[in-house]
């Protein structure tokens, strides 16, 4: 059957997140190198770290890894949204959270002070919500595409988080007839009941749809469960090893297009 729908994953593959949250650190961490004369890029990881071990720490750990938000997201997000029991948790967690992680960070080159980490915290929280990037192919892929097939988002996520991150780019919600954010769901991707939602809103069989993601172990294994053609966005020329193998694999989202003429040709000479 030829495609009659597309869907696509939000961060880092229409939304380049992975540069922002960069970009965030590197300013934070040049602000506190500048009170302290710390190494910022010793700063950086030190406070990568000290997050990661903080967040695995919190009882709300198995449902973040089930929904699908990552140690750095709660280093900015409110997580006002949302009707799960925990998400009214990691809103009364993530102030502390993010105060501790950059105190910890601090601490762990030797600087003791809780109030430069609370400043710190506070001031990534300001670089990330001014860096909304998108990759420099998005609004004119997601233009074509939109002429002829309805699209779908598909992320993995806090629902107001995702929903800030949409609205800091003007225009790009209103692509899609339909936005499937996994913290309004029991579970998120790769399961499979949330993929089979999304095709139930489109109306489509899973033939008839093709998933773009920049996560094999998400959106791509995902989709295969689903019966879905998929496509890996791979923008930075990732080598992977592993046991999942995507039906194509593009560097740019503008390779969709030659993509599904190759599935659609396939299909009528079937």
């Amino acid at each position: 059957m030829t495609i009659k729908a597309v869907c696509f994953d939000l961060d880092d593959t229409l939304l380049w997140d992975e540069r922002s949250v960069r970009e965030a650190f590197e300013a934070t961490c040049q602000f506190a190198s500048l009170q302290t004369e710390l190494d910022a890029l010793q700063l950086e990881e030190k406070v990568r770290g000290a997050a990661r071990a903080l967040y695995a720490s919190y009882e709300t750990y198995a449902f973040t890894q089930n929904i699908g938000i990552n140690p750095f997201e709660a280093l900015w997000a409110h997580f006002t949204g949302g009707e799960h029991k925990e998400f009214r948790m990691l809103e009364e967690i993530a102030p502390k959270y993010r105060v501790a992680a950059w105190t910890n960070g601090l601490l762990a080159l030797g600087i003791d002070d809780e109030k430069l980490g609370a400043a710190c915290a506070e001031r990534f929280m300001q670089e990330r919500r001014n860096r909304p990037y998108v990759y420099e192919d998005t609004f004119e892929v997601l233009d074509k595409l939109r002429e002829q097939y309805p699209l779908l988002l598909l992320t993995n996520g806090s629902p107001s988080l995702q929903q800030e991150k949409l609205a800091g780019v003007p225009g790009i919600a209103d692509y899609f007839e339909h936005i499937v954010i996994s913290g309004d769901h029991p579970e998120g991707k790769p399961s499979q009941s949330l993929f089979k939602h999304a095709l139930s809103l489109l109306g489509v069989k899973p033939e008839e749809t093709i998933m773009v993601g920049d996560k094999l172990t998400t959106d791509i294994i995902g989709a295969i469960r689903s019966g879905m053609h998929n496509a890996w966005i791979n923008h930075h020329g990732v080598s992977v090893n592993g046991d999942i193998t995507p039906e194509y694999t593009i560097s740019s989202l503008s390779e969709l297009f030659d993509i599904i003429h190759h599935i659609n040709q396939k299909q009528t000479t079937v």
